[in-house]
């Protein structure tokens, strides 16, 4: 699994539409996508802009699930 960025939030929004139905993945409000490897090319092929943050290690996910408390 990879951990990716969309450019912008349309292009998320296309990604979803294209994703949805073939391929599992989760999304976090922070603008994070995890999804199988094999699904990017699918993205690239659709022309849909992204940044890969790196492989789905544990250590990452946990700062996704537990983001740091926000100062009031």
């Amino acid at each position: 699994m990879i951990i990716i960025r969309f450019a912008d939030e349309a292009a998320k929004r296309m990604a979803l539409g294209h994703l949805a139905g073939r391929f599992s993945f989760k999304s976090w409000a922070s603008g994070e996508l995890m999804l199988p490897k094999e699904a990017l090319a699918l993205l690239a092929e659709e022309d849909i802009r992204f940044t890969v943050e790196g492989p789905a290690t544990y250590e990452r996910l946990v700062s996704l699930r537990n983001p740091a408390p926000v100062e009031v």
